[in-house]
């Protein structure tokens, strides 16, 4: 996934930035669209994080840790932000955040209910551009909050569009775009159009204010807005961290001015009070203070549009007029084309690269600054730190976070999840492998990997277990920026492994419980997938062996033995930390396939793996239930470069010394696992019996395969639920493609159905290594049972194609991931493309989060991967051959 060196403007930047030469990156999308109803911002005796700071407190309540706000902008500190609100003349509030139900008030827990896109973004922001839908009907706040709180987990949510409001297009199509003249000269453009059939009047209010740092007990001097002096619509901005900017409306314009403070004559939401109740004394009239904004009066007609334009710099007195704004967006827009043309492989097709292009916007839109300082959080809470373990987070006092990171979904989920981000990497390395190499070594450093080598999972339970990706994550960015520059960055990967060796040794010392490599890890990250809730103690008593925990490991240490070899080539002491990588991984397979004694997770009748129960009385019991759990073994499956491996002849000759001293280890390494055509060496948890096994059902449309992807449950569920009784209890499993019909794990997603991108990525990634090592001579039926061959580069593409197809239009203009929804197919809606948390498990239709963009912007890579690659390049050069058709250098990586 190289990116073309002659790349223009925008690489020229990025470069700059990388080199910390230019700040490109300081100024960004790095403001939250929630930041109510977030754990950072509870200070609530019963640790009630929605209720303590609601979506209706938010514009009166000075927030503590962070900023929230429609397309907002900030520095990388969020010391200034920059956002928009605005008023239709008939909503009771004024609109200066994104409207979404709280987890008890939707009927699938939190969740958005406006609608706005992100459209296109560069790595350094010098361009953004985002569109909101603002109704020009009074917003049904009480509306969508009854309806939703009347229906249960069995009925469909009650969305925005199905209100009518937007009916005859009474609504404005509000784009807020962004430009960068330079480093610190910002350029926004707010285009209103009236879709509506008559004139229609609205309230723009650009703003600008700091977060709230001085009302608690901070040091360092209170930051100030002012009116410039010399007239114009100039807001005068000085803090100590950024210095003195100016704000320029282009334009004559009324300036109001508040304090971001909750209390006070002039408060938090004078805005609303002025604008929506008249309160002329709610703003300041000495026109200074903490929060400022333009108040622009528009009458837009029918079909009409009006522009405001603003900037923000550095350099006092800095104007432009109308068209020289424009044509700095014009250059940065052409730039942008520039940047993603040699970003995106030549024979994508026009659909394919507006659903890349639109994925990649929605990743860097997503970032976001993330500040919370858990010591002095437990502090405020009137806690000592060290005695708060009752507390949630209580045993993470360590942690200081103020860091811009990619969020999965910064309205639902506006707080960094590990693994997601270990994906997200994987997707931005598209377009800026600096940034992504930095977050892969941003949750690995001092201030968040705990002493004890844990990675905090995410904020509502840091102590909460992710799967361990980030090793594999690491490789393949890794091997990515080494097809980019021709070498890979040692240094970087050299630091990270002894940080990620610390976690390794955390997971063998705390999730293998019996010691005999088998592991546990509670819920990891697929939350209601399994009968009972694997994060809580289990109602039968004792404890699981983990089908997937188990696989997470085994891939964990092949990807710390890839590592280990890389560094080999320069410091032959890794060496050794290879050969220990490899005996960790080789007891592990010994431990899944081993057939004597007690029960095993593999079940020779069904030809799959599953959960172990282990009861308190000695025995065990599977817990039968078809699922990706059973299917992430398959993901552990790696083959190695013999161009690599035969370079360290002493290391394999001790690996295979080990091998042949352990006859448990050579019956396992040695069964069905083949060489690839030029010696590569496979490592996986199964020979191929079992991998045909396996295959046979993943790829049957009755159980995993759907239209769009790899379903998350087998369909065979549907009418076969798994079901297990404990006393008068009855726990069940039944296929559920759409929203989750339970409350576990807050009922706001689901993994008993639906399709999810990190798992399909998983998937795709194993086929490409599994074709390396058995080439064209292993084929299987796909689907199964339909009569057609397929060799597993073949199976790959497949699935890869049916993930993308979910975003792709059909015949009727229709994309599936809209649910058969008409608005969408028609003028001003059918360009627009949400990237959704997970799909149905049969129609391809979005579900959860609707802003998800996170993980699911790996659709970005599946066309640019399989654009003009065959099997026979794969099997020529390695992996290597994923990059042979994409711009720029070519050289040998891994995925």
């Amino acid at each position: 996934m190289a990116i073309n060196k002659e790349a223009g403007a925008e690489q020229r930047r990025l470069t700059d930035a990388d080199a910390a030469t230019v700040p490109w990156r300081r100024w960004g999308p790095y403001l939250s669209e929630r930041q109510w109803g977030t754990v950072r911002e509870d200070y609530s005796k019963d640790q009630d994080a929605w209720h303590h700071l609601s979506h209706d407190q938010a514009r009166s309540r000075a927030y503590r840790w962070g900023e929230d706000g429609i397309a907002g902008f900030c520095d990388e500190e969020q010391s200034i932000c920059l956002g928009l609100a605005l008023w239709n003349g008939r909503d009771p509030i004024l609109k200066e955040r994104f409207f979404g139900l709280t987890n008890t008030e939707g009927n699938h827990g939190e969740d958005a209910k406006e609608y706005w896109f992100y459209l296109d973004a560069t790595p350094t922001h010098s361009y953004q551009k985002m569109l909101y839908k603002y109704p020009q009907r009074e917003f049904p706040y009480n509306d969508l909050v009854a309806t939703n709180g009347r229906r249960g987990y069995e009925d469909f949510e009650y969305e925005l569009l199905d209100t009518g409001i937007f009916a005859e297009d009474r609504y404005f199509d509000v784009v807020v775009e962004y430009a960068k003249a330079g480093p610190e000269d910002i350029l926004a453009r707010i285009t209103v159009a009236n879709r509506g059939p008559e004139a229609a009047p609205l309230r723009v209010l650009p703003s600008i204010w700091f977060r709230n740092t001085w009302s608690w007990g901070l040091p360092g001097p209170r930051p100030s807005l002012r009116a410039a002096d010399g007239g114009g619509t100039v807001v005068e901005a000085s803090h100590e961290r950024t210095g003195t900017r100016w704000l320029t409306v282009l334009g004559d314009h009324p300036l109001l001015f508040t304090e971001n403070e909750s209390d006070g004559d002039h408060r938090k939401d004078a805005f609303h009070r002025y604008v929506i109740g008249g309160e002329k004394e709610a703003v300041n009239p000495a026109r200074t203070g903490t929060k400022a904004a333009a108040d622009i009066a528009l009458d837009v007609p029918a079909g009409g549009t009006a522009v405001i334009r603003l900037r923000f710099s550095d350099q006092r007195g800095a104007t432009l007029s109308a068209q020289e704004v424009d044509d700095l967006f014009a250059l940065r827009i052409a730039e942008a084309d520039e940047f993603y043309a040699a970003c995106f492989a030549p024979s994508l097709g026009e659909d394919e690269r507006q659903v890349a292009r639109q994925a990649m916007a929605g990743m860097l839109w997503s970032k976001q600054y993330f500040g919370y300082d858990v010591e002095r959080w437990l502090t405020e809470h009137d806690r000592d730190p060290l005695q708060a373990r009752d507390l949630r987070n209580g045993d993470w006092f360590h942690m200081i976070c103020h860091d811009v990171i990619s969020m999965p979904d910064k309205w639902e989920y506006p707080w960094f999840a590990a693994w997601d981000l270990a994906f997200h990497t994987i997707a931005l390395s598209l377009v800026d492998l600096g940034f992504a190499k930095q977050q892969l070594d941003l949750l690995l450093s001092r201030r968040y990997l705990h002493p004890n080598g844990q990675i905090p999972a995410y904020e509502w339970n840091f102590s909460d277990v992710n799967p361990p990706v980030h090793a594999w994550a690491v490789n393949l960015v890794y091997d990515l920026d080494k097809a980019r520059n021709g070498r890979g960055d040692h240094a970087w990967l050299e630091s990270i492994f002894h940080k990620l060796a610390k976690n390794f040794t955390w997971w063998l010392n705390r999730k293998d419980h019996d010691g005999n490599n088998i592991f546990q890890g509670g819920f990891l990250g697929l939350d209601n997938i399994g009968v009972f809730d694997r994060s809580a103690p289990l109602p039968t008593g004792g404890y699981l062996d983990q089908a997937d925990g188990t696989a997470w490991m085994a891939l964990y240490c092949q990807s710390m033995l890839r590592i280990a070899l890389e560094l080999a080539e320069t410091d032959p002491v890794y060496a050794e930390q290879a050969q220990a990588y490899f005996e960790n991984f080789a007891w592990i397979a010994v431990a899944v396939n081993h057939e004597t004694g007690s029960a095993t997770m593999w079940d020779e009748e069904d030809g799959f793996f599953y959960d172990l129960l282990r009861l308190p009385d000695g025995t065990s019991q599977r817990l039968r239930v078809r699922s990706l759990v059973g299917l992430l073994p398959l993901a552990a499956a790696t083959v190695y470069d013999p161009a690599q491996t035969s370079r360290h002849p002493q290391l394999m000759e001790n690996i295979r010394d080990f091998v042949n001293r352990h006859p448990s280890v050579s019956s396992v390494m040695s069964r069905g696992r083949p060489r690839g055509e030029h010696g590569e060496r496979l490592l996986a948890l199964f020979d191929e019996s079992r991998l045909r096994r396996i295959l046979a059902r993943l790829l049957d449309e009755d159980e995993f395969l759907s239209p769009y992807g790899i379903r998350s449950v087998s369909r065979h569920h549907a009418e076969h639920p798994f079901q297990f009784r404990v006393g008068d209890s009855t726990y069940q499993v039944d296929y559920q493609p759409a929203e989750s019909r339970s409350g576990l794990f807050g009922g706001n997603s689901n993994w008993r159905g639906p399709i999810w991108f990190p798992a399909n990525v998983l998937m795709i990634r194993a086929m490409l290594n599994l074709y390396l090592a058995y080439g064209d001579e292993l084929t299987v039926e796909c689907p199964t049972g339909s009569g057609v061959h397929m060799n597993l580069f073949e199976v790959a593409r497949e699935l890869s194609e049916r993930q993308t197809r979910i975003f792709l239009p059909g015949p009727g203009g229709g994309r599936p991931c809209y649910g058969g929804q008409q608005i969408f197919t028609s003028e001003h809606w059918r360009d627009l493309i949400l990237f959704n948390e997970y799909y149905h498990g049969d129609n391809g239709a979005g579900l959860g989060a609707s802003h998800q963009t996170g993980w699911t912007g790996l659709v970005a890579l599946f066309p640019n991967v399989f654009a003009g690659l065959a099997g026979s390049h794969l099997l020529d050069q390695g992996m290597a051959g994923m990059l042979h058709e994409l711009p720029g250098e070519r050289t040998e990586g891994s995925a």
